[in-house]
């Protein structure tokens, strides 16, 4: 980072390490570093303010479950994301939960079974945030978040406070309007889930199902996830063993024996370069082979050479 008089007047740490908020415990350090916990909403919206007045890029973190993070880290401002909030209620004539943006997505979906909500259940095993989810549009078991969302308010750049429906969040398939965006000046602060009511003793039924069902087909501890997108009437998983690359490693990076579309780390010394690197050589070989072009599903943040 080059030296410079840092403009936050909040506490915002200066060169700050990632890789220990991040699922694969990698990657280099932040030029500005602002956690935001218990911190009260107008806090982060002046650190954001400040940030896109000095033209500071940013970057916001929230479980770290499916982003690498270079070696050379991150410029600009890093904000993780960690403020977790739940209400539920009766709105508008249907059964409503909210969550703040930092909630963790296992925290969401055992809230929504505690209170006899339906709906949730394909998070249980999803490591991420309700604003990473928002923005992604994240999924497992045939549902996503385009199933449930009702609305979103997302903070933006000279506009405020904004709520998207779920209609104008124009999902796809791992995909939103905010995810495209040319203009990354914007955070997500909370949505709302239109659900149904149902009995929690069913709704934990099927979570166990969910559960049991990663824990047979995914490798165990810290991931990444699905690196890839499965393409249209495939998986990405079948076309990476097709070619012979299952078990394949650089460095200390491995394609893993349990799931090929799951990347593992096999020591401590191992590193965000090499990760990109096996990445780089799956996609290179499934197109040499198949003439599929993968599309990555985790996000790649900083400077790659």
């Amino acid at each position: 980072m080059c030296a410079m008089t840092s403009p936050f007047k909040q506490n915002v740490q200066v060169n700050q390490p990632l890789a220990r908020y991040t699922a694969a415990r990698l990657g280099g350090n932040a030029d500005y570093l602002f956690i935001a916990r218990d911190t009260e909403w107008l806090e982060i919206v002046e650190v954001l303010n400040t940030a896109w007045k000095h033209n500071i890029p940013v970057t916001i973190i929230g479980g770290g479950a499916n982003i690498l993070i270079s070696d050379k880290g991150i410029r600009g401002l890093t904000i993780i994301n960690r403020v977790s909030e739940l209400d539920h209620g009766n709105w508008e004539n249907s059964s409503n939960v909210s969550a703040t943006a930092g909630t963790n997505l296992i925290r969401l979906t055992r809230y929504c079974q505690e209170h006899g909500y339906k709906g949730m259940e394909w998070a249980i095993g999803v490591p991420g945030t309700v604003g990473g989810a928002v923005v992604n549009n994240a999924g497992a078991h045939g549902a996503d978040m385009s199933d449930s969302l009702f609305h979103a308010v997302v903070y933006e750049h000279g506009r405020g406070a904004q709520l998207y429906t779920v209609e104008e969040l124009n999902y796809a398939y791992r995909s939103s309007v905010l995810k495209f965006r040319d203009n990354k000046r914007f955070m997500v602060l909370l949505a709302t889930f239109k659900l149904e009511q149902d009995d929690p003793t069913m709704i934990q039924e099927r979570m166990d199902e969910f559960n049991a069902y990663r824990k047979r087909t995914q490798p165990p501890g810290a991931s990444l996830g699905s690196i890839f997108k499965n393409p249209d009437g495939d998986y990405a998983g079948r076309l990476i063993e097709s070619v012979g690359l299952k078990g394949h490693q650089i460095g200390d990076v491995q394609v893993s024996h349990v799931h090929a579309n799951f990347l593992v780390t096999l020591s401590e010394v191992a590193s965000a370069t090499q990760y990109y690197e096996l990445i780089r050589h799956v996609q290179k070989t499934v197109y040499e082979q198949t003439g599929i072009e993968l599309e990555l599903e985790i996000q790649v943040l900083g400077e790659w050479d």
